[in-house]
């Protein structure tokens, strides 16, 4: 993401959404905040994934995880098409969408966060967002960023695996293997000496014997 690096504090920004002016370090407080980026109203992507975040909205909210999504329509329009994705959802029509969608018609955001995929315009041939996907910490800073293609819908329990990591490993001194699901094993990083690891992981941990003889192979249970 050009401007943006991992560990950077996270522009804060003024926006209107579907829930009124929004200031987003406001917004987040001293929460972990999602933001992720839509092409524009009325698409069939779109659509499922703005569902399957609604779906998945409280397990967010059980992770301290605040959700805002943005799209480059008018926050008219993204009014009416919540109704879409409601409907899609197979909810109640009272039911209310749990997170805001900032409305970024002249690309502002999207420019200066670097979300425009080149590749994909509008009818007046104006860019649309890629799917970006930024996480940020507590801190204000940015601890994951994902850039989908416009045609590539996201896997939102990823995303959420993908929480489960960064917060255990902002508590602990661990890093998650290959394809790690909470409660699986955990690894243990290689700037802990082998005497630490014995202070920290009292559970035990378990270094898999490699042709190279180099110990950095290490697991032990989850903390």
């Amino acid at each position: 993401m050009p401007g943006i690096l991992l560990g950077d504090i996270f522009p804060n920004f003024e926006a209107e959404t579907t829930v009124g002016i929004m200031n987003l370090h406001d917004f987040l407080g001293d929460q972990w905040g999602i933001l992720f980026s839509h092409p524009r109203d009325y698409t069939p992507v779109c659509t499922t994934e703005l569902g399957r975040a609604a779906k998945l909205s409280e397990e967010f909210k059980k992770r301290g995880v605040k959700m805002i999504a943005l799209s480059v329509d008018r926050v008219d329009d993204h009014r009416e098409w919540i109704k879409d994705i409601i409907a899609y959802n197979n909810e109640d029509s009272e039911y209310t969408l749990p997170y805001p969608i900032i409305a970024d018609p002249k690309r502002d955001l999207a420019l200066a966060l670097g979300m425009l995929d080149p590749d994909m315009k509008d009818e007046a041939g104006m860019p649309l967002t890629a799917r970006c996907v930024f996480i940020i910490g507590p801190d204000k800073r940015l601890k994951l960023s994902i850039l989908y293609p416009a045609t590539t819908g996201r896997n939102f329990s990823e995303i959420l695996r993908v929480i489960d990591s960064l917060q255990l490993t902002a508590r602990k001194q661990v890093a998650t293997p290959v394809d790690w699901k909470p409660g699986d094993n955990v690894m243990v990083p290689p700037s802990i000496s082998e005497e630490e690891a014995k202070d920290l992981f009292p559970a035990g941990v378990c270094t898999h014997n490699l042709p190279s003889g180099k110990n950095y192979l290490r697991y032990t249970p989850q903390p």
